[in-house]
């Protein structure tokens, strides 16, 4: 009976064991995939992201959106002479240099209307510049490798008892689910980015066009520090990645593999936290609301 009993444990074990190793089996590869590929997707224009994309968008901007901002432009300097020639005590009070000044506020406006799609792609070219420096110093490798913690580890389990490899079994489990959970969080962030920046500059000629009113003005501006911050969220991406690479690079030293896993685990967690912070510090950074 013993001997039967002997048997069964070890067949429960060996079926364990196998789960456990199979669970652990590849369980980073999609997340060192998406976080090493996060420098190269934020490095891109949205020329380079997409072209496909990049040329539609141009497209509705260019013949949707600069007749609406025409519109626009010509409501808010109208509203812009109205407002200077009132504001000169009731019309007693008019020389012809106010002429000459609202003459050249229109002329530069319709100049920044009409070379909107230039101005906003300037931006995120000043922006992919600055991050690809900043990737070429701070580069490092973001795989996380367990196998050199996981030697041997057939042989270490067996010496474990029941309870605890049915636990390490459960573990392993919930870590793989989390880790794919994590691998679609980094991807919602990066990919989520660019989306963003696709629609926010569809619309670019509309705020734009407010940029030399007095009163409308705010919105022109509010909407250029939003690109700095789109742009510049990028940066803050890349310094996420190099601080979690140096946190991970001494993690597979742990005699512990599972505490070594759940260490990995809260590092990525981490890093996705920090990744969805990365748009509102951007917009604080540049006071964008």
């Amino acid at each position: 009976m013993d001997i039967l009993l002997d048997e069964l444990t070890k067949w429960i074990k060996e079926m364990l064991i196998n789960g456990i190793i199979s669970n652990l089996s590849g369980l980073f590869d999609s997340v060192n995939s998406q976080i090493g590929d996060i420098s190269v997707q934020v490095g891109q224009t949205p020329q380079g992201w997409n072209s496909g994309i990049f040329n539609m968008i141009k497209t509705l901007s260019e013949n949707v959106m600069i007749p609406i901002a025409g519109v626009i432009l010509a409501f808010v300097m109208t509203l812009e002479l109205i407002q200077m020639i009132v504001d000169r005590n009731n019309m007693h009070d008019i020389d012809t240099f106010m002429f000459f000044k609202w003459s050249f506020k229109s002329a530069a406006a319709t100049l920044i209307v009409t070379n909107t799609w230039n101005i906003v792609m300037g931006v995120f070219d000043m922006a992919q510049s600055v991050v690809s420096q900043a990737a070429g110093i701070i580069s490092s490798d973001t795989a996380i490798d367990i196998s050199s913690v996981a030697t041997d580890m057939e042989s270490r389990l067996m010496e474990m008892d029941l309870g605890s490899l049915l636990g390490l079994w459960l573990q392993s489990l919930i870590i793989g689910i989390t880790m794919w959970a994590l691998t679609i969080c980094i991807f919602i962030v990066i990919y989520g980015r660019m989306i963003e920046i696709y629609l926010v500059t569809s619309v670019a000629p509309i705020p734009m066009a407010t940029m030399m009113g007095k009163e409308w003005g705010g919105m022109g501006q509010s909407y250029i520090r939003s690109l700095f911050a789109l742009g510049f969220q990028a940066f803050l991406i890349i310094v996420c990645v190099a601080i979690y690479a140096v946190l991970i690079q001494n993690i597979a030293t742990s005699d512990d593999i599972i505490k070594a896993i759940w260490n990995c685990v809260g590092y990525t967690v981490l890093l996705c936290f920090t990744l969805f912070k990365t748009g509102s510090l951007a917009k604080s950074v540049f006071n964008a609301h």
